[in-house]
């Protein structure tokens, strides 16, 4: 067994990848010049790179890409997404060019409040909390206003306090729930500053406090932190035309939104097909979240939390047909930021935002929900009617190809071979070796 190391952090890059290279990758003679290779030959952008995490060895690159066309609340975009899965901007793009024909995507925000807790135990009664929490929920407040100052200059800050009571879960367990507007910030570290200075302000009154036992007054805090699951800051994504504008030479209008509904019905009862509709629906929120310097797994943990909401996980979007009107429309939490983080420190996340047209906060969160509802149209539409694999297989053409190390006339030669052809890995294998003899 490998020994543990002591001081892998101090080591400096070269030497973290001559321990790795002696340690782990004794059998692979070129691992050092695949780390190196994607080291930004620009000085200062690799060490920008580094500073973002830890133990930094190299970059991991992925396809930043744009899917043009969309139009949204009347306004045009090209929107940015950094993903590595083959068909997904394919897609987006297709579904937006279709939609831009149709009157484009419409998207409103119906709210952008933000939730932290501070989780404590109180072995005491619930009625002589009450009554301490609302003697001193004015001090919390006042305790944060040198860490709210300048949020509250921009329309946020703190919303409320409240007390919840959750001892019927958890014997002696309560929290301080509270509610934040951050504005154009996606707001993490200000709400956990904030949570901090609460607990401690909590636990020093409580010390204080005349009422309670030498016990209730060491009540204990377990934790303070923001809750990534925001069911109160939501965003609505939808999409509307005629029946008749939907079809085409292959199948009508009508029967085609008979077989949409349908497969929509089915992701909003059956959750093992609701999770890979989502996957698919995140495929398109992912990519821009990802590209604009947002924080992707937050963004996934609270959406895929809200699918659950009503006690069974279910499809996030929705379909209809009322009056010979086709309805889809989406409604999911987004908690986004254009300014601080990465979004200000990245160079192609700066760039994606002014492709973007320098959006705000609200306006991002437009545009994420649309990419989703677009990216869920494109993979339903391609479900009910040619199936997912012929168009995901003709973009993933080149992945097998690359595989095989097909030079560059190689592929020239059979992505024109495949344009009528089914594509499998054995069928290229075959096509490749046919061509090479």
């Amino acid at each position: 067994m490998t020994e543990l190391i002591a001081g892998f952090s101090k080591l400096s890059k070269e030497e973290k990848i001559s321990w790795l290279r002696r340690t782990y990758l004794k059998d692979n003679p070129e691992a050092t010049d695949i780390l190196r290779q994607y080291w930004n030959q620009e000085p200062k952008l690799q060490q920008l790179h580094e500073e973002f995490a830890e133990n930094t060895i190299s970059n991991y690159y992925l396809p930043f890409g744009i899917a043009p066309n969309f139009i949204i609340n009347n306004l045009r975009y090209a929107i940015p997404m950094a993903i590595e899965e083959s068909s997904v901007i394919a897609a987006a793009s297709k579904a937006a060019k279709f939609w831009a024909e149709r009157g484009g995507f419409h998207a409103e925000v119906l709210g952008t409040t933000k939730i932290g807790q501070v989780h404590f135990m109180f072995p005491g009664a619930p009625e002589k909390l009450k009554s301490f929490f609302q003697d001193c929920k004015s001090r919390l407040r006042d305790s944060v206003s040198a860490l709210t100052r300048n949020m509250e200059k921009r329309g946020g800050g703190v919303l409320d306090i409240e007390l919840r009571d959750k001892s019927d879960s958890i014997p002696h367990y309560y929290q301080l729930h509270c509610t934040f507007e951050t504005k154009d910030s996606m707001g993490a570290n200000f709400i956990n500053s904030c949570l901090e200075k609460f607990a401690a302000t909590f636990r020093e009154e409580a010390q204080l406090y005349e009422a309670f036992t030498p016990e209730e007054k060491n009540l204990e805090i377990v934790m303070s932190i923001l809750s990534n699951y925001v069911p109160e800051c939501i965003v609505r994504a939808e999409v509307s035309c005629a029946v008749t504008e939907l079809g085409d030479k292959d199948c009508s209008g009508e029967l085609f939104a008979e077989k949409f509904l349908r497969a929509i019905r089915i992701a909003e009862v059956e959750p093992f097909r609701a999770v890979t509709h989502n996957k698919g629906i995140m495929n398109g929120i992912d990519a821009v979240v990802l590209a604009t310097g947002n924080d992707f797994r937050a963004v996934e943990a609270g959406v895929h939390a809200y699918a659950v909401q009503n006690g069974k996980y279910s499809s996030l979007t929705h379909a209809s047909v009322e009056n010979g009107m086709f309805r889809m429309w989406m409604e999911i939490p987004l908690a986004l930021g254009t300014v601080g983080g990465l979004t200000s420190l990245h160079p192609l996340s700066k760039l994606a935002l002014e492709i973007l047209h320098k959006p705000s906060a609200e306006q991002l969160m437009k545009i994420v929900a649309v990419a989703g509802l677009a990216q869920n149209f494109a993979a339903v539409k391609s479900l009910v009617t040619t199936g997912i694999q012929k168009g995901h297989m003709k973009m993933h053409l080149l992945n097998i190809l690359n595989q095989l190390k097909a030079d560059k006339g190689e592929k020239d030669r059979l992505v024109e071979w495949f344009k009528t052809r089914q594509v499998t890995h054995s069928a290229v294998e075959e096509a490749l070796a046919n061509l090479r003899s």
